[in-house]
């Protein structure tokens, strides 16, 4: 049997008539990364102030490690960490001493564990550093440790790598992945670039205009992922002509699409298996081609289908 750490239903937050969470219903399986994604202002902040009761919901209803999320509240929230937007901490004290005062601050100061903390998020010879002196990403570690020191069995991420260079997404990337695959922690993680959560979600949400339009595993996502190919042509009106005299239909069979670079390929959407006719009949019309390319849509060419406007996360 399936144990779930978060499941809503109809969870729905409203801000007088603006409704910024529509009815979700969202399951968190223990032990699972789950990838929340969305434009800026999707609703993924609200939906997690909701799960943390730092804002009620209009309706609906909230389940914490299979209880509803206010029957015991001390003792739920005994076993969340969390991140919302940029973590806290006091400038001029080192990473040992600001999570020392959190320990305390919360009531259960155990030196063990804070040291624990930080050696799991590779922080430990840097203990005694000034928090003011931390890099962007020491910085986001360290609040991960601010999360994990109590030892919880869910953590909620809301942007946790937003703002990071490539050395410290993939530091973030390597630890939840850590924590979720070596400790059993589960993990809700909100984020708009798609690339990253891709790399460590077990599960995907999506949200768009406070919906939660879609709920999939990594093994669905990829049978979903659209095949296509690609041509580069001598001449793409003439190969496009061709293709339609040999039966096949524009927007419904091949797109004439423009690359980065502004020159235009046609691109095959259906019949992908004739790409080696299609071939020989554009070489045989005398038509060059340059390239022919099986290629996988990517995350962001998904969503962007999936959500139905052309937009770009990041």
């Amino acid at each position: 049997m399936i144990e779930y750490a978060i499941e809503t239903e109809n969870l729905t937050k409203k801000f007088g008539k603006d409704v910024a969470v529509n009815s979700i219903n969202m399951n968190i399986e223990k032990g699972k990364i789950y990838g929340l994604l969305g434009r800026n202002g999707a609703g993924k902040t609200t939906t997690m102030c909701m799960l943390l009761n730092l804002s009620k919901p209009t309706s609906g209803k909230i389940n914490l490690f299979g209880e509803p999320y206010l029957k015991h509240p001390q003792k739920t929230y005994s076993k969340i960490g969390s991140i919302i937007e940029t973590p806290g901490f006091y400038e001029n004290l080192n990473a040992y001493e600001n999570l020392k005062i959190i320990s305390k601050l919360r009531g259960n100061y155990n030196k063990k564990t804070i040291d624990e903390a930080l050696n799991l998020v590779c922080l430990y010879d840097a203990k005694y550093k000034k928090f003011k002196d931390f890099s962007l990403g020491m910085k986001q570690r360290l609040g991960i440790a601010a999360a994990i020191m109590h030892n919880p069995d869910l953590l909620i991420l809301d942007e946790p790598i937003n703002g990071l260079d490539p050395v410290g997404i993939k530091e973030i990337r390597e630890l939840l992945k850590t924590l979720a695959h070596d400790y059993g922690i589960t993990i809700l993680i909100s984020s708009h670039i798609l690339s990253e959560i891709e790399h460590i979600a077990d599960i995907i949400g999506v949200m768009d205009h406070g919906n939660l339009i879609e709920e999939l595993s990594k093994e669905e996502l990829e049978n979903k992922l659209n095949k296509y190919v690609d041509f580069e042509v001598s001449n793409i009106r003439e190969a496009s002509e061709i293709l339609k005299k040999s039966g096949f239909k524009e927007n419904m069979d091949f797109i004439i699409k423009k690359t980065p670079e502004n020159e235009l390929l046609l691109r095959l959407i259906n019949h992908l298996n004739l790409r080696d006719e299609i071939n020989e009949i554009f070489v045989k019309s005398g038509i060059k081609v340059s390239k022919l390319i099986l290629c996988e849509e990517s995350l962001e060419e998904f969503f962007t289908r999936l959500i139905g406007d052309e937009i770009r996360f990041s």
